[in-house]
């Protein structure tokens, strides 16, 4: 979903999280996370540089630093989020004029996607599952609701609820 809205929406720059979990192989600080430790999550959390931040069941923590908003914006462009239900509702709750989506992929996909992945554990992958049932409760709250049941089509449609609400918020700012 996300390299379908940066492939088609040029203005969109993804804002990169801050996590304190251990880089994958083949992942780089900086472009696929800011990789920080359990101490600067900490120091950051303090000293109130988040907008939205979430710890995960499994202990990980993950978040959106206000720095990563104001570099993306800097260049003229506009950040995408790629956040965990709880982050998106409290950005919605701090900045109302933000476009929430909520991608509904089938939670057997889900299984199947994070075994095949092999980077969590067996209990990693249990939790994740019922989390993403916990979660599915929450999708109402969110402006769109997208099923992902057909990859191309929900990229589709994501996009193109995207490019509906830049040119809105064109027209109110022009």
């Amino acid at each position: 979903m996300v390299e379908a809205l940066l492939a088609r929406i040029p203005r969109l720059r993804l804002a990169v999280s801050a996590t304190t979990r251990a880089m994958r192989p083949g992942e780089e600080n900086g472009v696929h996370y800011w990789f920080v430790s359990d101490e600067e999550f900490d120091r950051r959390l303090r000293e109130r540089d988040f907008l939205e931040y979430h710890v995960f069941p499994w202990g990980q923590r993950s978040g959106t630093l206000l720095t990563e908003l104001e570099r993306i914006a800097s260049h003229g462009s506009v950040p995408l989020l790629e956040l965990e239900l709880n982050g998106s509702l409290e950005v919605k709750r701090r900045l109302p004029e933000v476009v929430t989506i909520f991608v509904d992929a089938p939670i057997e996909e889900l299984e199947r996607r994070l075994r095949g992945r092999a980077t969590e554990s067996s209990g990693e992958i249990e939790e994740r599952v019922a989390l993403a049932h916990e979660q599915r409760a929450l999708a109402p709250e969110f402006d769109y609701v997208v099923a992902n049941d057909d990859r191309d089509r929900a990229a589709a449609e994501v996009v193109g609820i995207v490019e509906t609400a830049l040119a809105a918020n064109a027209a109110q700012v022009g």
